[in-house]
């Protein structure tokens, strides 16, 4: 019994375009992510002014990271967030959004859904390592 030697082809090393839009990401804390959250914000986003408002009402400011984002969208911020987002979806080519909760842990995106977030945040602050006291 003979064997054919087929020959190697070699793949392509972009990525394949994406057929569809990128997955929003939906996850939340406890569900898959540890609570080691981090934040991405906007200075001039009302979504992020209302998560930030609630981190001060909750005593999570001094608890729970956060980086701002600025105008320039080269900033090492944004890189940040891109990566965050990529390890959230293979390929990530959508839009990056702020508020974005990251699970520090991971590295990758658990939602920038604004109403999750803050769900989030209220579950963290009956969290006794994440008390303003902590």
């Amino acid at each position: 019994m003979s064997h054919t030697v087929l020959p190697r082809t070699l793949l392509p090393r972009t990525p394949l375009p994406r057929t569809g839009p990128a997955p929003a990401p939906r996850g939340r804390i406890g569900a898959g992510f540890s609570p080691v959250p981090h934040l991405y914000l906007r200075v001039d986003c009302p979504h992020s002014r209302r998560v930030t408002d609630i981190l001060t009402e909750l005593g999570l400011a001094r608890s729970i990271t956060a980086t701002v984002l600025g105008a320039d969208p080269r900033a090492a911020e944004y890189t940040a967030l891109r990566l965050a987002y990529e390890a959230a979806g293979h390929h990530f080519d959508g839009t990056l959004t702020a508020p974005a909760l990251v699970d520090g842990w991971s590295g990758r995106v658990v939602s920038d859904h604004t109403p999750d977030i803050v769900d989030d945040l209220r579950f963290l602050a009956a969290h006794p390592a994440f008390r303003a006291g902590a």
